[in-house]
């Protein structure tokens, strides 16, 4: 019965992993067992990668929402009718929040499914033979759900501690710093049996480096977690990924590669990358769009947008809503992501290249030309009061700041519905648009850890009362960052306010500055459109409804 059991799991496991849409009208017969598959490391490749592409489906959408929009880094606004969508945009922006949001319900279930994935993957690959393959394999596995589990711990604090496949024990919670520990144990127990190579043959997947930057980054943040500080450990992990290959296999990119870092052609030849989400606009679920939601909706043509083209016309004989024809293809972008000026505020270097990826300000096509865009005088301004509203009006687009109050007023979310409300807000294009994809997925692969937060989260650790160690000091590791990101002279002194800064600009757009800010004690600030709350609980999300309806064993999160 076992046997028969152990099979049947596999079997199942092997129907997800193989599946198609052509309906058999035969009786499976199958010789791929426990005991002859997977054999080779191509077949345990094949039998894990569901998790891997299970990965992607979110990260830059759910999870950027509730990393980013709960912070001061991003706003998704409303215009009138337009991306309401009940209000979660808005009440991430606003702390105001419940149990009920969409997004937190979705990470909830996001994050749960990958774990169970990973429990029925380990269960399966533990039954094959031993051997080197089936220890890498499982180190890899383990190390994903580490993964895993850390952003469910990082979300929603103590959660429960399900790692047997099979089991319908419904599970309390376990403390936030339980599940710390098992985190740190389960790392610690897979680095020996992970590859330490980088490059295309580990690129996607976790090596030794990865675990150790995802315990350096457990250990920053192990005060806010479980109330005990591990500088000392951060520093080590820090360490452990500095000095991989002798030191050479990590390195920083220079200014004139940085953005390289983050276009659609980007991989596995960036040495800056440790951790990588692979992304493909040809895959079912390859949901890397953030051109959809940062790009002006007017900017469709000069980023190529969703298969945009100018076709045939020289740039200054465009007017946007007007040209059409003689190939002219204008798909346009959504557009309603921003930043605050709060966030905006960080990037106050005008020799730092990392403020090349805003757009702001009056915008030209390549040539130099302006962008001009028509409409009328009320599609223009919604408040015109002046004779001819119908009358035609032709404007150079011209991206501003968002401000606090909203042009509705105080306390409004709604920035208006006509074009000054569409160009409202700086808007970010460190993920370049991809320039080949026919549709709004984009090629990009989107980083989770890369060198420089390493160096920068060594800085901290040292700033924070961490022994330093290499020779390295706060000081000069920033300066390390910065020797290569802006040709302003180097700092001769560091603050932790100075350190929020350079993350801020450093690590924009990629999840991490909801995970700064709580860190630095700035989460509870005052930003963007009118928020205000103050509630200190929100540093972490509400078990949503559908979990505690799911497993009564659940206890809420306290505030909610």
């Amino acid at each position: 019965m076992k046997k028969t059991i152990n099979r049947l799991a596999f079997l199942a496991l092997l129907a997800g992993v193989f599946s198609s849409c052509h309906k058999v009208e035969v009786d499976v017969v199958s010789e791929l067992t426990p005991e002859t598959f997977p054999k080779t490391e191509a077949q345990y490749n094949a039998v894990m990668g569901p998790i891997y592409t299970t990965l992607r489906g979110a990260y830059t959408t759910d999870i950027f929402f509730l990393q980013s929009q709960s912070t001061d880094e991003s706003a998704l606004l409303t215009y009138g009718s337009d991306w309401v969508d009940g209000n979660r945009y808005k009440d991430l922006h606003l702390h105001t929040w419940t149990k009920d949001h969409p997004n937190v319900g979705g990470m909830w279930g996001f994050w749960t499914n990958l774990i169970g994935m990973a429990n029925q993957t380990i269960y399966i690959v533990g039954k094959s033979d031993e051997g080197a393959v089936k220890n890498t394999s499982l180190a890899e596995l383990r190390t994903m759900r580490a993964f895993f589990y850390f952003n469910l711990m990082d979300l929603y604090g103590g959660v429960p501690l399900d790692t047997v496949y099979g089991s319908t024990e419904l599970k309390a919670r376990a403390t936030r710093t339980e599940v710390f520990n098992f985190v740190e144990s389960e790392l610690k127990a897979a680095i020996p049996f992970l590859k330490t190579v980088s490059g295309s043959v580990t690129y996607g997947k976790p090596t030794r480096y990865m675990a150790y930057a995802l315990l350096a980054k457990m250990y920053l943040n192990a005060q806010v977690y479980t109330g005990t500080a591990k500088f000392n450990e951060c520093i080590a992990a820090c360490d452990s990924v500095m000095n991989a290959g002798g030191g050479t296999q990590y390195a920083l990119e220079s200014r004139s590669t940085y953005f390289n870092m983050f276009g659609p052609t980007n991989g596995p030849s960036f040495k800056e990358f440790v951790f990588a989400i692979p992304f493909d606009p040809a895959t079912s679920n390859g949901w890397m769009f953030f051109a959809r939601y940062d790009l002006n909706r007017n900017l469709g043509i000069k980023y190529r947008y969703s298969a945009s083209t100018p076709g045939s016309y020289s740039y200054n004989q465009i007017t946007l809503n007007l040209t059409t024809g003689n190939g002219l293809v204008n798909n346009r972008p959504s557009g309603p992501r921003c930043t605050t000026n709060e966030f905006y505020a960080h990037f106050n270097d005008p020799n730092d290249i990392r403020n090349n990826q805003w757009l702001t300000g009056l915008q030209y096509w390549p040539d130099g030309s302006p962008i001009m865009v028509r409409t009328t005088n009320l599609g223009y301004d919604q408040f015109y009061t002046g004779g001819s509203p119908g009358a035609a009006y032709t404007y150079q687009l011209n991206i501003s700041p968002l401000g606090n109050v909203s042009r509705l007023g105080a306390g409004s979310y709604d920035v208006g519905r006509d074009e000054l409300a569409w160009n409202t807000g700086y808007r970010n294009n460190k993920f370049l648009p991809d320039p080949n994809s026919i549709t709004r997925n984009q090629n990009n692969d989107f980083p989770v850890f890369r060198l420089s937060d390493i160096i920068l989260m060594k800085a901290e650790a040292i700033l924070r009362g961490g022994t330093a160690t290499m020779g390295h000091t706060a000081l000069s590791l920033v300066n390390m960052v910065r020797a290569v990101r802006t040709t302003t002279a180097a700092w001769t002194s560091v603050t932790l306010d100075d350190l929020y800064s350079e993350r801020s600009r450093e690590m924009s757009w990629e999840c991490w500055h909801r995970n700064d800010m709580i860190r630095f004690g700035k989460y509870e600030n005052t930003w963007g459109l009118g928020k205000t709350n103050t509630d200190t609980y929100r540093r972490v999300f509400p078990i949503p409804t559908s979990a505690i309806a799911t497993n009564p064993n659940l206890a809420q999160n306290q505030g909610y």
